[in-house]
């Protein structure tokens, strides 16, 4: 799976797995196709949508664009913990853009939301208790 897939036959398909956004990431693409490609799209003024996603495709993570959407795209918690503040910033400020508009993964909504039960059962307990061994009762 590309990290910069787009589909041409499913206008309703989901951005769950899109790790960039056209406008907002416009800098990073014109960066990244100049460097890749030799191409600046600002003097490009007859490329097809087809040809440009086609480029947009094949980013690699060497360019400003690749970097930014490797980040954005780690899913491992041992290297995401590795990461440097900057790269931290950057991963939680894509998730926290995708909860906002509703684009965020729901299998890992229900992983966290499992993991936050099963910490407030620790904390609390079952019958709203706290774990030190005082009761609430």
């Amino acid at each position: 799976m590309s990290l910069f897939s787009i589909d041409f036959n499913n206008k309703k398909a989901s951005n769950e797995d899109r790790y960039y956004d056209l406008r907002e990431d416009w800098s990073l693409i014109e960066s990244s196709f100049a460097s890749q490609y030799s191409i600046r799209l600002r003097n490009e003024h007859d490329m097809k949508w087809t040809e440009f996603v086609s480029l947009l495709n094949g980013i690699l993570p060497s360019t400003a664009l690749g970097n930014i959407v490797s980040i954005r795209a780690e899913k491992d918690s041992k290297v995401i913990k590795n990461f440097t503040p900057s790269q931290k910033r950057i991963h939680r400020e894509w998730k926290i853009r995708k909860i906002k508009n509703g684009e965020y993964d729901k299998e890992e909504f229900n992983k966290q939301m499992d993991s936050l039960s099963k910490m407030l059962n620790t904390v609390f307990g079952k019958n709203g208790g706290v774990s030190n061994g005082v009761s609430k009762k």
